[in-house]
């Protein structure tokens, strides 16, 4: 059996290993996630201002939901968002649905910092498919982007 499966796979691709695989994939996604922000413009934000920004390109929250998500203290988030606020790129404002709650915003100029990182990192990303991959590795990694999709809804 392993020497059908050496010649099915042959030209010096490993047999399959989950576990190495799952070891190697971590590596991967992580090394491109360093490159893709690398890639973003910073705008003298710090790492978490950039990371609340990004959570509020996805919909308003409170102070303390944005805190539970980062897995940080209510305290360190507030001053997180004052430091946005101040830089024009978030606004609080009551809770519609209640009043005793603040809601966090992007604002407009925010909402342009947000594109603009995102704009960044998917130029980086494309020129570097069509630049480092031939036609026949952009089709692997197309389909490998299904598979990815996959585990990550698992």
């Amino acid at each position: 059996m392993a020497v059908c499966l050496s010649i099915a796979y042959g030209a010096g691709v490993p047999e399959p290993d989950p576990s190495r695989t799952a070891v190697e994939l971590a590596t991967a996604v992580a090394q491109l996630s360093r490159r893709m922000r690398a890639a973003a413009p910073h705008g003298g934000l710090t790492p978490s201002q950039r990371i609340v920004l990004g959570r509020l390109a996805e919909g308003d929250a409170t102070t303390a939901a944005l805190a539970r998500a980062e897995r940080v203290r209510p305290q360190s988030m507030r001053l997180t968002v004052a430091a946005l606020e101040e830089q024009g790129l978030v606004e609080r404002r009551p809770d519609p649905g209640d009043g005793r709650q603040v809601v966090v915003s992007l604002t407009a100029a925010g909402a342009r910092c947000v594109a603009s990182a995102r704009d960044a990192k998917r130029g980086w990303l494309t020129e570097a498919i069509e630049t480092e991959l031939t036609e026949a590795q952009q089709r692997t990694l197309t389909e490998a982007v299904a598979l990815l999709r996959r585990l990550a809804q698992s």
